[in-house]
Formats: C-alpha cells, structure tokens, sequence
C-alpha cells in the first residue's frame, strides 16, 4: 500500500525555550530585529517576560503570542494570510478560538469514548441526518484537531455522492479527480491520497469521481480491506458520509467502520430523523459513541 511521503514525516521535536519568542516573532517576520532589541532592553530592566514586555510596547499582538507559543510547544496552525485551505476549517486558522476549544473537547470526549489504543477502534463514520447538517465541515475540523493532537490521521471522504465542488475535495482545496471510488473499484490504491501541507500528520482520502453504484462499491469487501490496510499506518480513521436519511450509504460506512458520531444543526435537523437514523445505526450494531449540535 503506497501512502503520501509526508504522512511518514515526523514533527519537529518540541524546542521549548531553545527558541525564544523573540526570535520566532523575527524569523516570520512578525517582530522586526529593531523592536526585537528595544523590547530586550526593557526586559533587563524590568525582569519581565519577553512576550508582557513586547505588549506593552504595543509591538506584537496577542496573535503574535499565540504563533511563537505553537511554533514553541510545536502545534501546527495556518495563518490568516495562507489560503491553500479553506476559511472553514477553523481549527487549522483559528484554533484559539472557541469554537477551535469546542472541536477540542470533542476531540477529548471521542479519545476517552473510542480512540483508546484499541487496535479495533481506529475507524469511526461522522453521519447526520440530512443535507446542510455541517457534517463534513465538523469531519474536516475534528481532523486537523487530531492531527495537531499529533495522531497520524486519515480522513475519507465517503460521500460519493457530492460533486467535487463541495465536501473535503472544496475545504481541503485538493487536486486531481481520483479517490476513494477509484479504489473500491480497483483501479487505484492510497498513492490518491493527500497530504495536507502545513498539517503534519494529517491525509485526506478524496471521494474521487462520482460513480453511478455508490452503494455497490461501499458494499464490496474492498472497503472493509482498505479500512484494515490503513489502520497499520494510522491512529485516527474519520468518514464523511452522505446524508444518512436520503441515501443508505451512511449506514453502510458506518457498519464498516463500527462507531459512529452523529451530527445535527440547531433550527435546522429534524429530531425525529435524527432518532429514526440513530435507532438504524443500533440496529446494524454499530456504537453511537457521540453527538454533536453544529451552530456553524
């Protein structure tokens, strides 16, 4: 199985006070070496941290803090003036957010709940039940905290149903136009897979062109093999999927995967569908570890 180099590549070991504030601020450019030397002459006066010097003297801001405090302790984020990804995915440009805490303590809730170093419960399906839900935004989201949590992390977009336009292959901004279908069908293997730059640790599988028998190919033994091959180089396995109450894809992935998070909008998902696909996905055995209400 051929994996994207860079999911091999290791994080650079946290640095701690080896490099200071100061000279991650200057190195990115965020602090000038002038400021940079009057906030150090301050410093040995008052014997106060570099960082509550520099903001006094209006300087740096509290942004540039938090950038040279995760460049520090090694927690990737993206800044505001890279778009390779999109303004969705607000744990990889705003993870000091609430909403970047919310996805966090969910993050907790499924590690203490499924991810516990179990080798049987890597996989896990993100299922609503319907279209508009926030589904592959809360997937695309719960990923990047995972990988930032330093999980070798896989996300597949099971949603076979989407046109590239939206889902991952949009929040992700991915290229080419083979994925998942290509694989469940044979006519490809993990080399489709993308490393997300900037986001150490992290893949994403794209559901590739939109076959005319998705359930077909989400039925076949193909996928359950995929899922196993993929756990030996993974930590964390997360699936979007389409609307669980239009198409019975989602149960299927879910099977596959044998948990499942549910996810429903405030004012929007209706309750009784979110019971009628939660009593569904009991009955296929598979474990509702989680829910989450989408305010986005």
């Amino acid at each position: 199985m051929n994996l994207p180099a860079l999911i091999y590549g290791q994080p650079n070991p946290p640095q701690g006070e080896e490099r200071r504030i100061g000279e991650i601020l200057v190195a990115h450019g965020r602090l000038s070496p002038q400021d940079a030397a009057r906030v150090i002459n301050r410093q040995k006066l008052d014997q106060r941290p570099f960082g509550e010097v520099a903001l006094e003297l209006k300087v740096i801001s509290r942004s540039d803090i938090e950038f040279a405090l995760s460049k520090q302790f090694d927690y990737p984020y993206l800044i505001d003036k890279d778009t390779s990804l999109s303004a969705d995915l607000i744990a990889a440009y705003q993870p000091f957010s609430q909403a970047g805490e919310n996805l966090r303590a969910v993050r907790s809730q499924l590690m203490l709940r499924w991810f516990n170093n179990d080798a049987q419960r890597k996989v896990l399906a993100v299922v609503s039940p319907g279209q508009g839900d926030g589904r592959s935004f809360i997937a695309a989201n719960l990923a990047i905290v995972f990988a930032q949590h330093g999980e070798r992390t896989l996300l597949i977009d099971g949603d076979l149903r989407s046109p590239r336009a939206r889902g991952q292959h949009a929040l992700f901004k991915l290229t080419g136009g083979t994925g998942l279908s290509a694989i469940l069908a044979g006519r490809a293997g993990m080399e489709v897979a993308q490393a997300v730059p900037g986001l150490p640790g992290l893949v994403v599988l794209p559901a590739g062109a939109i076959p005319p028998n998705p359930q077909e190919l989400l039925g076949r033994m193909s996928f359950p093999r995929l899922l196993t091959d993929v756990s030996d180089a993974f930590d964390v396995i997360l699936i979007d999927t389409p609307s669980g109450m239009q198409y019975a894809d989602a149960e299927i992935i879910a099977s596959r995967a044998g948990a499942a998070m549910m996810v429903t909008r405030r004012n929007q998902s209706l309750l009784p569908d979110a019971a009628l696909l939660a009593r569904r996905l009991r009955d296929d055995d598979v474990a509702l570890v989680g829910a989450v209400l989408n305010d986005a």
